[in-house]
């Protein structure tokens, strides 16, 4: 048994081998800065606003019971210098809807933005409709914009009286340019004499390369405040408005090589593994076989012998077939990336299913040096 056992161990480190003993090399490409991290205070805000959709064909709310439709639409006609009650409002051509749009920074009077209107009432479908003039505002209460305009549903819902098809959600729509920017949101990227750069993925290692790159081009100008944020004093030639831009594009051209967090995530519902380049294996041994038992029942027909008294009888027959693959001992060499161990499985035939089972149990044991995300 030990010398069978030698000799798997022997004859999988053969093939594995010109796998598991290249040299780790590292993959990972450097990076702009602005495409990793951000200057604060150069971000999106969020408006919202709540208004009436008209034009609809008989789908829009029942104002009977949800009234806060007419009673929007009483206040719009009042506006217009048209005299009418609630109580005379009937139509479901009209629905009441929220708007939501985002605003981003440096947005100047004029600029479109999209937006997005969903149904509050009971409205079965915002097809066809119209989108009444709308003020958007911000969480200051403070007007920034104005929707108005024909939505897109991209879908549609008809119901008949014993049938019913519906294609995507109609009671939210969509408009393309649909708000105009009233009012500018004041953005600033200098805080006194200084701005700061904020990674959108936080980590120490990509905060320290920040700053080396940055002091390399602009010396003892930076320094990192946590894993997230670094603040960087610009020279003295880039303290105006006139120049400060020319610093920020300067610094978000430069590149690094970002670092992360040893991570293998696992899909086990669609067999889906993904790692990164920073996974480590320690050294541990694999044996991974399917043993596969067969057990068939025949009838068979037993004959007595030429002038015998017994009688001709029908008898069962077991056949047991036992059989176990081979050639399934691994031995991982401390070091080894998780891309080697994955390309010296897929050459023995291992499937995904079998790879998430054998990364499981490394973990386990504690050689696996990274974090383990099952989905």
């Amino acid at each position: 048994m030990n010398t069978i056992f030698k000799y798997l161990a022997i004859s999988f480190f053969v093939v594995l081998a010109p796998l598991l003993m290249t040299p780790y090399k590292s993959a990972q490409a450097t990076v702009r800065v602005k495409d990793i991290a951000y200057v604060q205070g150069v971000r999106d805000n969020q408006l919202y606003g709540y208004g009436l959709v008209i034009g609809l064909q008989g789908t829009g709310d029942n104002s009977q019971i949800f009234k806060v439709t007419s009673q929007m639409a009483v206040n719009i006609f009042q506006k217009l210098g048209v005299l009418i009650s609630k109580s005379d409002f009937f139509s479901k051509n009209v629905a009441a809807v929220m708007i939501t749009a985002n605003i981003p920074a440096f947005a100047r009077p004029g600029d479109k933005l999209d937006v997005i209107i969903s149904s509050i009432g009971d409205a079965k479908s915002l097809e066809g409709g119209v989108l009444l003039q709308t003020t958007l505002q911000g969480t200051d209460n403070e007007v920034y914009a104005v929707a108005q305009g024909p939505l897109s549903i991209g879908g549609y819902n008809v119901e008949g009286q014993a049938q019913s098809t519906r294609k995507n959600i109609s009671t939210t729509g969509y408009i393309s340019n649909g708000a105009i920017v009233e009012k500018e949101i004041q953005a600033s990227i200098l805080y006194g004499k200084s701005l700061s750069v904020v990674l959108r993925d936080p980590d120490f290692t990509t905060a320290n390369r920040l700053v080396e790159v940055i002091n390399n081009l602009y010396p003892n100008s930076s320094k990192a405040i946590d894993s997230a944020v670094v603040n960087i004093i610009p020279p003295s030639d880039f303290q105006s408005e006139n120049t400060i831009i020319r610093f920020v594009a300067n610094i978000e051209e430069l590149y690094i090589k970002p670092d992360s967090i040893a991570r293998v995530i696992i899909n086990e519902r669609t067999g889906t593994i993904v790692a990164g380049e920073n996974v480590r294996i320690a050294t541990v041994a694999v044996a991974h076989g399917n043993l596969s038992i067969t057990i068939s029942e025949n009838a068979e027909v037993s004959q007595p012998n030429a002038l015998s008294s017994g009688e001709t009888k029908k008898v069962q027959r077991t056949d047991i077939q036992i059989s176990e693959e081979e050639k399934r001992l691994l031995v991982l060499q401390e070091g080894v990336t998780i891309s080697d161990v994955a390309r010296a499985l897929n050459v023995l035939g291992v499937t995904p299913r079998d790879l998430i089972s054998i990364f499981q149990a490394i973990k386990r044991a504690g050689a696996l040096h990274a974090e383990l995300v099952i989905m």
